[in-house]
């Protein structure tokens, strides 16, 4: 394989938050599992044999691979998604959706899923409001986008035109 893909690291749970993101998101797809093989690890690890060791995935035509690699490494917000939104469903359903059963909703758009992932979930009419000709406008809206939860289009244009 040449390119880029992204490796995620989780604690038994591969299968399942591949097969989660995969009903997420448009254009995505589980391709398939590999076993831990019966073999002794090095740093004296001994999975299941025949347990899930990694899944591949797409998620709208973006590769990922998941590793059932145990619990020593955990996932902090130093790394996240960004989901670019068109338009206000968009928003609703994606963070709604990534917060469905035991995520996190976090500032500024930011969330955490039921898995510990970070994602970013922002409308591109953000950067278009913020980047309008009245840059005290822009100040309005970026100060408005920093108390929010989800961000909100219409309060964000509002913020723009000075009526919040």
């Amino acid at each position: 394989m040449k390119g880029l893909s992204t490796m995620l690291w989780f604690d038994g749970q591969a299968l399942q938050a591949a097969r989660f993101y995969a009903s997420v998101f448009p254009n995505s797809l589980v391709h398939g599992d590999a076993a831990y093989p019966d073999v002794e690890f090095p740093d004296g690890a001994q999975p299941d044999p025949g347990s899930v060791m990694t899944v591949s995935f797409e998620l709208d035509g973006m590769p990922f691979t998941a590793l059932n690699g145990g619990p020593q490494y955990t996932f902090s917000e130093a790394i996240s998604f960004v989901v670019s939104c068109q338009g206000q469903d968009e928003v609703d359903y994606f963070w709604e959706r990534l917060t469905e059963g035991g995520g996190e909703p976090g500032s500024c758009g930011w969330l955490k899923d039921r898995f510990g992932v970070s994602w970013q979930v922002v409308p591109t009419e953000l950067f278009e409001i913020a980047s309008g000709p009245d840059p005290e406008g822009g100040k309005r809206t970026w100060q408005a986008m920093l108390g929010m939860g989800k961000l909100d289009i219409a309060a964000l244009q509002r913020a723009y035109d000075g009526e919040e």
